[in-house]
């Protein structure tokens, strides 16, 4: 780890002066380098064999890759919001949220039986190859969604002990610690609205866009942008925009993410396409087309489109994707996806950030959502 260390004084370094949010996202790596190396030493006193076959994992899954969107968000919220303060604690937040990130994403896929993960196998998966290598008795696959759920209960472990030490180091702590402890509640809720929709068939927009919003987009917009805007001491009309730009530029990523689930190139996203259809999750996507559908009077839509037990084919998904595209479902998502986008920067522009924060911002957006945006004050 003496790489990470390095990058780690550079990063303290590079706080002398203003970093951009995009230059956040590639600071956090060596905060999170130094954070996992001293938790992956704490797991080997605690005993070596957990050390070795769950906390070396979490620290491998976390260091593998990722878009770092909410370490980015939370240092736009702190510019936003003046700046003023330590910039290490934003940083340091920003790599509580990854940590809180690796937990959700280790068990979202023991939930969803996800075989990939950030280019590589989900750790339920790489845990199940373990178990058989290893020659051990008993089911590999339950054996493996079980030390799964362990190793995410992990990186939940570590990202708290990180933000409490964070919160305890600032004079904002209290507010911090507030915004962090609805976040967690708001993912947990939206995850079990989640598996419950799929456990009872749901098919309503309106409970696909709680869902997105509980699960995605206060979770990995608002709350961030919150976060940081809580370490620089924000007002509270600051705060309310920084709210509503989250809203809807964590509703945008959501709703992109939608379409890379049912569309997108593994190559390229890194996850398995098709999963969400092949289960039938409810998602935005799924809930228009069922409504557009029942508008038209399309049964064979309807009927593709409808809930099933088993898990689907690839001859049925294939099917699905054909009537997403066909009912407009696709067309439809795509331009609210715009609509959300353009929305949260004009949130964001009431927070009266100077012009070269807004168009950091407006640059986050993009990353998030796929569409190309420009701050108000740019827009002739």
């Amino acid at each position: 780890m003496l790489g990470l260390r390095t990058g780690m004084a550079e990063a303290d370094g590079c706080l002398n002066n203003p970093l951009t949010a995009l230059d956040a996202m590639g600071s956090v790596e060596a905060v999170l380098g130094r954070v996992l190396d001293a938790r992956l030493r704490e797991a080997r006193r605690t005993d070596p064999v957990f050390a070795r076959d769950v906390a070396g994992r979490v620290t491998a899954f976390v260091l593998r890759g990722g878009k770092r969107l909410r370490t980015a968000f939370a240092w736009s919220g702190w510019r936003a919001a003046g700046g003023s303060g330590d910039a290490m604690a934003v940083l340091n937040t920003g790599a509580a949220l990854e940590l809180v990130q690796a937990c959700a994403l280790i068990q979202d896929d023991v939930m969803d039986g996800s075989p990939l993960r950030r280019g590589g196998p989900a750790m339920h998966v790489d845990l199940a190859r373990m178990h058989r290598a290893a020659g051990m008795t008993g089911p590999p696959e339950s054996f493996a969604s079980s030390a799964a759920v362990l190793a995410g209960d992990l990186a939940l472990v570590w990202a708290d002990d990180l933000l409490t030490e964070t919160a305890l180091g600032s004079a904002q702590g209290p507010r911090l610690h507030r915004e962090w402890r609805a976040m967690r509640k708001e993912m947990v809720a939206g995850q079990y609205r989640d598996i419950h929709a799929q456990a009872t068939a749901s098919s309503g927009v309106d409970e696909a866009l709680t869902i997105a919003t509980l699960k995605s987009a206060l979770y990995t917009v608002a709350r961030p942008l919150a976060l940081g805007a809580s370490l620089a001491g924000s007002d509270e009309h600051t705060l309310e925009a920084l709210r509503s730009a989250g809203r809807c530029a964590g509703l945008a990523f959501q709703l992109r993410d939608d379409l890379l689930g049912a569309f997108g190139d593994p190559a390229v996203t890194g996850k398995p396409a098709g999963d969400d259809l092949r289960s039938r999750k409810l998602t935005y996507l799924l809930a228009v087309a069922l409504r557009l559908a029942d508008a038209d009077g399309d049964e064979e839509a309807a009927a593709v489109l409808a809930s099933g037990g088993a898990p689907r084919p690839d001859c049925s998904v294939d099917r699905m994707r054909a009537v997403l595209e066909r009912t407009g479902s696709r067309t439809l998502v795509e331009s609210k996806i715009v609509e959300l986008a353009a929305d949260s920067l004009r949130h964001f522009e009431r927070t009266g950030a100077a012009p070269a924060v807004q168009r950091e911002f407006a640059a986050l957006v993009e990353r998030a959502s796929g569409v190309t945006t420009r701050p108000t004050e740019e827009v002739a």
